[in-house]
């Protein structure tokens, strides 16, 4: 990622900020967690117990003091022992917290509708899959904010990822009504929370190259048109907007944005 110029410094200080889904240097959320610090965040990290090795690498490289926090968002009991753990780091009180989890099997990818003369065995399969990708990739969102409840104050933010639900993108399969279930809930915990004077927000970004986008179908073609189509245009290497956006809405700066999604794509989708 490239450092960030041009921003003001200094937008998140003395705030405290809670970012899942770090697994490598190249993750949209450790391009978050980087700019984040640099603004002057107190960053913490949570990892899954089967990669926290991997993500404890990266907060290493940030140079972040904080221990890795296990996290299984598909686990009660990971869920559960969230908010005490955070306590035992001393803190009370998380003033942003970025939802940057999904997860959906190769095999609902491609298409919703499974191979033609896939047999029940298969068909069943496929089911218990999508059953678990909806638990990780939208469900966990107000798992998460359940489980951080009452650190969340007047003035907290929450920030999830998404993707350009409104059309069906190749490849994309089941990913797509899955994130368009993610954009649902961020308008209910938007409603639900206004009141603590907690926003609730999604970033849409363009299609950037992760690990996880490698497992979608022609996702070089997918780059390609994007990339033409943006007026801005548009760089599947750089998540650096991406990051910058993210930190505005976690920042004091947006304090009337709620129940939004926000897209940072260079422009692709008013081209249709």
């Amino acid at each position: 990622m490239n450092p960030p110029t041009g921003l003001p410094t200094g937008l998140l200080s003395d705030r405290t900020v809670l970012v899942t889904g770090v697994l490598r240097p190249s993750s949209i959320a450790s391009a978050i967690a980087e700019v984040a610090l640099r603004q002057g965040a107190r960053v913490l990290l949570t990892g899954h117990p089967r990669t926290l090795a991997v993500t404890g690498s990266v907060a290493s490289a940030l140079g972040l003091p904080d221990p890795v926090t296990p996290l299984d968002v598909a686990d009660a009991d990971s869920l559960s022992a969230l908010a005490p753990t955070l306590r035992d780091l001393g803190v009370t009180r998380l003033d942003g917290l970025v939802h940057s989890i999904a997860r959906a099997d190769v095999d609902l990818l491609g298409s919703v509708l499974p191979p033609e003369g896939a047999g029940p065995v298969a068909r069943a399969g496929r089911a218990r899959d999508l059953e678990r990708a909806f638990i990780v990739s939208a469900a966990s969102l107000p798992a998460l904010v359940d489980a951080v409840s009452p650190m969340l104050g007047r003035g907290s933010s929450i920030v999830t990822l998404t993707f350009d639900s409104a059309r069906v993108w190749p490849g994309y399969g089941w990913m797509g009504p899955l994130k368009a279930a993610l954009e649902a809930a961020v308008r209910a915990l938007a409603v639900e929370l206004g009141e603590r004077g907690v926003r609730v927000n999604a970033i849409s970004s363009g299609p950037l190259s992760t690990t996880a986008a490698g497992a979608i179908p022609d996702f070089e073609t997918l780059s390609r048109r994007w990339g033409a189509a943006a007026p801005l245009g548009w760089d599947t290497a750089d998540a650096t907007a991406v990051a910058r956006s993210t930190v505005a809405l976690l920042s004091s700066w947006l304090p009337a944005t709620t129940g939004q999604v926000i897209h940072v794509d260079g422009g692709a989708r008013v081209v249709g």
